[in-house]
């Protein structure tokens, strides 16, 4: 090993050499750079690589884990991001970690490894161990903290991370496609899975912390090992994974077959043999630097291994795959087939190994190049069976290819090209051309002429992607239509995927792993080929359609899903491929433009109707509504248009609003499921073939409908309101516009109601539409005031109040006990309907008065945070006539402008005017308590945990000079606290009372009565509780500070109460009275502390 310091032997690495630093000059001749500090803040420049080796990996324990482990994941992931976004780091960093361990222990538990033999567990406990600890890692090199602090930490997880990603990623990968393929080849999944993570992760690579001098001191712009993210150590172990962990991997699950046969000995060979060609091949950029750091040793390296591994691939893969699997094409006796398919596999893949590390640089070796071309290509014809006439074509063809490859000629590339379409054309007719099969849904010669045509423009494309860039349409050309042909192929094999031959119908005919291979095989190439310039964005975006088309195919079952799913793709595609113009700060795309595609994206959702309806259909088990394929159309259409507003309209309001207004109808679509009697236009013959099935009711059943045209009064009603929120409606504007938006808001919202719930009360139909009409006008006017609204509101809130308890005393009062006693059948149930309607009615005006509530609620928070703007700016005026510079307000500091005209009130006129906002505030607020706590009496008896749900509302109450006198927002937990105590010690008087009076006499007789005794004990414990809640509601009021020797003789008064109580309520008050002492404490030992403080 050389030393580290000597400069003329640094390992190369030319896909990296455009990460370097540029250079600095020092003005005497000399480059210099300093190098960039440890402490400064880089962020991870590998995220990309590292999510697409783990992020399936993550996936694939949380799908093994299932449910509880997503569960805590969540809350962990959900902690420490809410301890990050108070800055919190160093919490959110241990937060994160220890809901990683929890994960972890939860997969332990999982019905996948308490299925297996306890050896099994332990190892694969152990590798989701280790891959949840390497996401930790990576999850730790996102914090910036841990850089800036740590240095030398971040450093080592890096290593940590490259070091370990490529057997844990593969490992999980393996495990992934034994759980979807089998066992059968999972050595050889496990050798794929190590080369890609050996290429992504062991080439040489520079650390991201890591900033060295000026790489310009080093010869070639060489990267310098200092700078490397993996050591000679970690370099080697990865080598020794990739030729060593397949080959044992194979022993351990076919140990008893490994020696058995030549196949198994070969397999074996090939385990080692292949990854030992790969490492050569990667060695040729720097896989090898930690050997030798000399290039012509390397050199030598790669030429005798890789001829010995050469021959050792070739002869097995003869044994394993030509004579095992393509015996019937070769038309040479043994043992002249043996040395001929060993003439042209080792000829073959020798010239291309040769031509790979460039031994052809003379004549010489371009002549005994050329003549190993025409001898592989001859006896490969021989051995295929190729007419002694039609034998100069291949050989041929053979020779125009080795010049092509040596002399670099175009022509002789194109001559090669159609000799070997012949020679192809040859065999597929020869061999398939007169069997009567069907494949894929379709005779054998109609497959035979798509093959053909695929490989000619397969060999086609090269020579084109050479010609002059002034030809490049004919290269687009010619990937867009192997592209089609491909899509094609592929949708028959997958669609049909099986072979109909006389009958026999088992036999798996495109399996899943195929498309999605050719998938990302096409898509690499034509990231290549663009990067390249060989191909122009409109090209791209074409071919990037077809290929993710494809994936389609393995998640819908419709037959039609590639062709639809590449049309949609194409219309979605064009914002986010084609305008790419980054000189432009704003919209890329032309209004105009915008509208266009948004219309050729609805026309594609369109189209997609009969996917979407067969999905649906698979989904529900049944045909789906008109409204529901219509709702699915309209979501569809508004998600494909996120790309269009996102990056070209995102400065456009009314564009992300619409969009907004556009999802919000197609979700409404989906819940509501309108129905829609004018859809002719959008169905097809397959949906209403679907619908008109004589076989709906004997495989469905008879599905009862009820009368469905009130959904489309909810539609609208929530479409008015949400084009009026995004100020499509200008209501803020027009006080004639917002009154008719408000009467016809509460008017359609109304006669939905009255519909839907209170069909069965008309007499209640006009009142309910008007108390509707009455709130909707409220909260309208409220929110938006007007140069009337202020003398006019409270009459139409108390119209409101006034028309409650009509309406509810006109269906008579609220029965909670046995009300069908003594009452005929016709009577039982007309009363049943009559409590129904009156319990849907409390609930109707507990949610009116929440509403109004909440907005003056919302109205009194902005006028005083206008007045404490308004107080603050004199002194901000002052500041700006000394600075120089205009005060910046946030966003929710500006008050909306109501409108331009004078007739609208200013913040002073509505706070003069508006005094009687608190006043109904807290009208509003007590009523909806008070009917929320009717409810729950009537609905669950009296519950304990009710009242912990209901007290909240009382948070609306507000200060104002005639109903809460005194109160203020210090004391706006004074409510919730003295509601929940008053209603549990009364609950528990009523639950004492009941047992005493209502018991079971039987059972007091046996154990002596729940008389006396038992009312004097449990109201003795209700006392106990009693001290503890009238401090706290004391201290809720005035935050006076208790003696903390008050608070612990009170504190132990609960425990009797605990422990010796029969009444639940009575426990309850007393855990009430323990967490009260222990709040006062801490909030007073708060308030103090702060107080010290500030002194």
């Amino acid at each position: 090993m050389m030393m580290m310091g000597e400069p003329s032997s640094r390992p190369r690495a030319p896909p990296m050499r455009q990460t370097f630093s540029p250079r600095l000059s020092n003005g005497d001749g000399h480059e210099t750079k300093a190098p960039r500090s440890i402490t400064q803040y880089t962020p991870f420049s590998r995220n990309t690589r590292i999510s697409l080796a783990l992020a399936p990996c993550a996936l694939f324990l949380l799908d093994l884990g299932g449910i509880p482990v997503m569960l805590s994941l969540s809350l962990g992931l959900l902690l420490s991001y809410a301890l990050d976004s108070f800055s919190l780091k160093t919490a959110a960093f241990f937060s994160l970690w220890v809901s990683l361990f929890v994960s972890l222990f939860s997969l332990l538990f999982s019905p996948t490894f308490l299925n297996l033999p306890f050896s099994l567990i332990v190892l694969a406990f152990a590798l989701c161990a280790i891959t949840v600890f390497i996401l930790g890692v990576w999850a730790s090199l996102q914090f910036r903290f841990l850089q800036l602090e740590h240095p030398s930490v971040v450093l080592s997880l890096e290593t940590l991370i490259f070091a370990c990603t490529p057997v844990v990623a593969s490992s999980i990968w393996t495990w992934a496609s034994v759980s979807a393929l089998g066992m059968h080849h999972a050595p050889f999944f496990l050798s794929a899975f190590l080369c890609i993570f050996y290429w992504a992760f062991s080439l040489p690579r520079r650390s991201s912390f890591k900033k060295s001098p000026s790489l310009e001191r080093f010869h070639g712009g060489q990267i310098p090992d200092e700078t490397l993210i993996l050591g000679p150590l970690e370099s080697s172990i990865h080598t020794l994974t990739l030729l060593f962990f397949p080959l044992l991997f194979y022993l351990a699950s076919h140990h008893r077959v490994a020696f058995s046969s030549v196949n198994s000995i070969c397999d074996m060979l090939l385990l080692f043999f292949i990854p030992f060609l790969f490492q050569l091949y990667a060695s040729m950029y720097g896989a090898l630097w930690w050997i030798t750091k000399d290039s012509i040793q390397l050199h030598g390296i790669r030429v005798w291994n890789g001829a010995v591994a050469l021959v050792v691939v070739t002869v097995c893969l003869e044994i394993r795959v030509v004579f095992h699997s393509f015996a019937k094409y070769l038309h040479v006796p043994p043992p002249l087939s043996y040395l001929l398919v060993t003439l042209v596999m080792l000829g073959s893949s020798g010239g291309a190994g040769v031509y790979m590390v460039g031994m052809i640089s003379d004549s010489f070796s371009s002549l005994a190049f050329s003549a190993l071309s025409v001898m592989v290509s001859g006896a490969g014809a021989v051995v295929v069976g190729v007419p002694l006439l039609l034998l100069p074509v291949p050989v041929i063809s053979g020779f125009y290819l080795a010049r092509f490859l040596t002399k670099k000629s175009l022509p002789s590339y194109f001559i090669f090209v159609g000799l070997a379409s012949l020679t192809v054309t040859w065999f597929v007719v020869h061999n398939y051309w007169s069997l009567n099969i069907w494949v894929a849904g379709m005779a054998l010669k109609s497959f035979c002429k798509l093959i053909v045509a695929s490989v000619v423009l397969a060999l086609a494309v090269p020579g084109f992607a050479l010609l002059p860039p002034k030809y490049r349409f004919s290269t687009e050309l010619g990937l867009i239509s192997h592209a089609l042909v491909l899509c094609f192929i592929e949708k028959r094999f997958f669609s049909y995927s099986n072979i109909s031959y006389f009958g026999f119908d088992d036999d798996v005919m495109y399996p899943s792993y195929m498309v999605i291979t050719t998938t990302f095989l096409g898509l690499g190439l034509v990231r290549r080929l663009f990067l390249d310039n060989r191909i122009g964005p409109k090209a791209v975006w074409v071919l990037t359609c077809l290929y993710l088309s494809k994936l389609s195919m393995l998640f819908i079952t419709s037959r039609s899903v590639l062709w639809i799913s590449a049309i949609l793709l194409l219309a979605i595609s064009p914002p986010v491929l084609l305008y790419k113009d980054k000189s432009r700060s704003t919209s890329k795309m032309k209004p105009w433009q915008g509208f266009v595609h948004g219309g050729v994206v609805a026309i594609s959702a369109w189209l997609c109707r009969e996917t979407i309806f067969e999905a649906l259909q698979w989904w529900m088990g049944r045909p789906p509504s008109d409204g529901l394929l219509l709702g699915f159309y309209i979501l569809l259409t508004g998600l494909a248009c996120i790309p269009i507003v996102a990056l070209h309209f995102s400065h456009v309001q009314q564009a992300k609003r619409g969009l907004f207004v556009l999802v919000s109808v197609g979700l409404l679509f989906i819940l509501m499921q309108p129905p829609i009697p004018l859809s002719l236009a959008f169905r097809s013959q397959l949906i209403k073939m679907a619908h008109q099935s004589a076989d709906d009711i004997t495989i469905y059943g008879y599905i009862t409908s009820k009368p469905s045209w009130p959904s489309w009064l909810l539609i609208t009603t929530v479409v008015l309101t949400l084009a009026a929120m995004t100020s499509i409606i200008p209501v803020k504007y027009i006080v004639e516009l917002r009154a008719f938006y408000a009467i016809g808001v509460g008017t359609t919202f109304g006669i939905y109601i009255c519909a839907e719930y209170f069909l069965q009360a008309p007499i209640l139909h006009a009142m309910l539409v008007a108390s509707i009409i009455c709130a909707s006008i409220f909260v309208v006017f409220t929110h938006f005031p007007s140069a009337s609204s202020t003398r006019l509101l409270p009459w139409i809130f108390a119209l409101l109040v006034t028309l409650f308890p009509v309406m509810y005393l006109l269906e008579g009062q609220l029965r909670v006990r046995n009300p069908l006693e003594g009452e005929s059948e016709q009577e039982e149930y007309a009363t049943l309907l009559a409590i129904g309607a009156r319990t849907r009615l409390l609930g109707l005006f507990a949610s009116i008065f929440m509403l109004i509530a909440l907005e003056i609620k919302f109205e009194l928070a902005s006028l005083m945070r206008e007045k404490a703007l308004e107080k603050g700016g004199v002194l901000q005026n002052q500041a700006t006539r000394v600075g120089g510079l205009a005060p910046k307000y946030r966003m929710v500091q500006q008050r909306r402008v109501v409108g331009p005209t004078p007739s609208f009130l200013t913040v002073k006129k509505l706070a003069a005017e508006g005094a009687w906002m608190p006043f109904i505030g807290n009208v509003s607020t007590l009523l909806c308590f008070t009917i929320c706590l009717v409810l729950s009496i009537h609905l669950t008896g009296g519950s304990n945990r009710a009242i912990f749900l209901i007290t909240p509302i009382l948070l609306l109450l507000n200060q104002d000079s005639d109903f809460l006198i005194g109160f203020g927002d210090r004391q706006r937990y004074f409510p919730v606290v003295l509601a929940i105590s008053g209603y549990l010690v009364l609950l528990a008087l009523y639950r004492i009372w009941e047992e005493v009076w209502h018991g079971n006499a039987g059972w007091g007789l046996d154990i002596g009565g729940p008389g006396w005794f038992f009312a004097v004990k449990n109201a003795a414990l209700l006392i106990l509780t009693l001290p503890n809640h009238i401090l706290f509601n004391r201290f809720m009021w005035d935050y006076a500070k208790q003696a903390d020797s008050v608070l612990l003789l009170t504190l132990p008064l609960n425990l009797p109460s605990i422990i010796i109580t029969d009444i639940i309520t009575v426990k309850v008050l007393g855990l009430l009275g323990v967490i009260y002492s222990l709040v006062q404490y801490l909030v007073s030992r708060h308030i103090r502390i702060a107080g010290m403080k500030y002194i």
